[in-house]
């Protein structure tokens, strides 16, 4: 099928001025660019000086999870609304690939936040997952593997380090990973059972990225002030963290991409500079850093994601011990009040069938309405979800350090969001790449080609995604047109997309204003698969 597009102002995905002029499509590629086409064509769109994009890219996700649903449309429509049309999967060290079907510990992939309910089945190499996505999801993905899920699959989420051998089983799931097509590996040293891994063993991972040319992702061990892995006096555990990974990434060309720069907890926002001079120090190292971002001031994480590492290790009978209960209660008042950060900041998005009651509520609401204090309280949450619970939290970051972040050249748009079957959703799922385009045209943002290259082209080039992110003759046909006008005016945060006129995926017109075409939709995503 051939569709021209006619009139268009159009952004090429490389950072360079607009321009105006059409674009052909034949079958699911861009046929040809110019100031004026004149040819024959099935369909013919006059935009009248619509924007058009190449396709937005989606840089961190955790849409794996959810292309092997039996029904992915609903985890993805969101998305495809806010004119998403490819998704870098596998973030945070939690893929859902890097394991073996005879792994003892299969029911641990996941770190509690994603499971197989609902799924196809369970795809444990890149090359299983591909073969039963490719045509049959809604968007394009490319896929990480995670050293959460390798680590889990070797050892479960017992609290030490790996034996030799279960090391290098853990190492070779992820290299076959990577010689499978995977884009790079990723890791996720908050979650479990990541956040037991030493030092050495991560130099190990990244290694691997160095060796495959394929970038490193990093969910980091603290993201904050204080955190409940490192001793709490001291330098600020955002920046350990960052130390960490500059001793990780030390004489090495490793492209480390460090997930979702945030700083958690209002008595964090004071280390943006330090941690921006660190950045710059790794970068001086050798390595290729860059990092990414979302347009939201909160965060979606496992309710456990605050609990010490030490906590998680013991046994529900350790856990009731006064000596315990009290070393955490302790430990927990003290950080709260280094960090800025409370129960009260923290909301209960889901913890089970039969708590809906806690929906919308923060710990320190839920409180009150037990008659607890806010430790017991949330550890009470805590047991009701399995220690699988989802909560939102904030603040995560502030939107004066978003919009400096917008500028700066080394970074990358994301979301960082999943649509939940129950509870109160990550409000980034509806409309986060819409307001960064909107930030743009409110001068607060980086220029609008400059936004566009950081959710197109440059993605596409950090994670070698071939002939995709530029609208480029012979390039996939991804395509997202906007309404610059309409972004302008628009009043964000309702719960929907907003600007978005047409979206095209590989070629096929799936959005149409507010009409999406489902039937095409069950077969318009592909497998991207980094060679």
């Amino acid at each position: 099928m051939k569709i021209l597009m006619k009139n268009g102002l159009l952004y090429d995905g490389t950072g360079g001025d607009p321009f105006r002029g059409d674009l052909l499509i034949n079958e699911d590629r861009i046929a040809r660019v110019a100031p004026q086409i004149d040819t024959e064509a099935d369909l013919v769109l006059d935009l009248n000086g619509l924007s058009v994009a190449p396709g937005l890219i989606d840089g961190h996700s955790h849409n794996d999870w959810f292309a092997i649903k039996k029904d992915p449309l609903p985890y993805f429509e969101p998305f495809i609304r806010q004119g998403i049309t490819t998704f870098v999967c596998g973030n945070c060290g939690v893929s859902e690939v890097g394991f073996d079907a005879d792994s003892p510990h299969v029911d641990d992939v996941g770190a509690g936040l994603f499971s197989f309910s609902g799924t196809t089945g369970r795809y444990g190499s890149v090359s299983a997952l591909f073969d039963a996505v490719d045509h049959r999801m809604p968007c394009n993905m490319a896929e990480l593997a995670g050293h959460c899920t390798a680590r889990a699959a070797v050892a479960g989420y017992e609290n030490r380090p790996l034996t030799p051998e279960e090391e290098a089983k853990m190492l070779s799931l992820l290299e076959k990973s990577l010689q499978e097509g995977a884009a790079g590996l990723s890791l996720g040293l908050m979650y479990l059972p990541g956040k037991y891994a030493g030092l050495e063993e991560l130099k190990k991972v990244a290694a691997l990225c160095v060796k495959y040319d394929r970038p490193l992702t990093v969910h980091p061990r603290a993201e904050s002030k204080v955190s409940m892995d490192y001793p709490l006096v001291g330098r600020a555990h955002i920046l350990r963290a960052l130390d960490e990974l500059k001793e990780i990434a030390a004489g090495t060309a490793l492209k480390l991409q460090y997930s979702h720069f945030i700083f958690v907890g209002r008595n964090s926002f004071r280390y943006k500079k330090e941690a921006l001079r660190v950045l710059e120090d790794i970068a001086a190292s050798g390595a290729d850093v860059m990092f990414d971002i979302y347009n939201e001031t909160l965060g979606v994480s496992v309710i456990t994601v605050i609990l010490p590492a030490w906590y998680q290790g013991l046994t529900p009978r350790e856990r009731r011990k006064p000596v315990n209960r009290l070393r955490l209660a302790v430990l927990v008042k003290a950080t709260s009040r280094l960090l800025g950060f409370g129960f009260q900041d923290i909301q209960v998005a889901h913890i089970g069938p039969g708590y809906e009651k806690y929906e919308g509520k923060t710990v320190s609401e839920v409180a009150r309405m037990e008659g607890l204090n806010d430790l017991d309280a949330y550890l009470m949450l805590c047991e009701k979800s399995g220690f699988n619970g989802r909560v939102n939290m904030g603040p995560y970051t502030t939107p004066e350090i978003i919009h400096e972040f917008e500028k700066d050249d080394r970074c990358l748009f994301i979301t960082d969001a999943w649509v939940e079957d129950h509870g109160v959703q990550n409000p980034a799922i509806y409309d986060c790449y819409p307001k960064f385009l909107r930030d743009s045209l409110l001068g607060l943002g980086d220029t609008m080609p400059k936004c566009v290259r950081r959710m197109t082209g440059a993605i596409a080039d950090r994670f070698q995604l071939r002939e995709r992110g530029y609208l480029k003759e012979g390039f996939f046909a991804d395509l997202t047109v906007f309404d610059e006008q309409k972004l302008k005016a628009a009043v964000p945060d309702r719960e929907k997309a907003f600007g978005i006129r047409k979206v095209f995926i590989n070629g096929v017109p799936v959005l149409d204003g507010d009409k999406l075409d489902r039937e095409a939709l069950k077969t318009s995503g592909r497998a991207l698969r980094v060679v």
